[in-house]
């Protein structure tokens, strides 16, 4: 299995998750801390946590901290996995319809 196929790996199994998809839903609007995003997705702060760790592990978040409080996570979306992930998607979109043109010229020369 090539690394890019591993990636892609990753990032589906870590969005297969509802909660973390809400994550990801949430990040998109802003950056957030680790307490902000246990609130708004209803999850109590060690499950944030283990769910930003696998986030984290799969390059799709990535944490910072402001210069006046080293002790304060801040969260935000990388878009890297996420172009792969599109990426793949028009791949396969496009064998799709490939596909489906195919069968077309093949039914209406029937």
């Amino acid at each position: 299995m090539s690394a890019a196929a591993a990636r892609l790996d990753q990032t589906l199994a870590a969005l297969a998750d509802p909660h973390r998809r809400r994550v990801v839903e949430l990040l998109r609007e802003r950056p957030r801390r680790a307490g902000e995003l246990a609130e708004e997705a209803g999850l109590t702060p060690p499950a944030m946590s283990r769910h930003l760790r696998t986030l984290r592990r799969c390059g799709l978040v990535e944490e910072t901290s402001p210069d006046f409080d080293a002790r304060v996570r801040v969260y935000q979306l990388r878009p890297e996995p996420m172009v792969h992930l599109l990426r793949w998607l028009e791949e396969t979109e496009r064998m799709w319809s490939a596909q489906l043109l195919a069968f077309k010229t093949h039914v209406e020369r029937g």
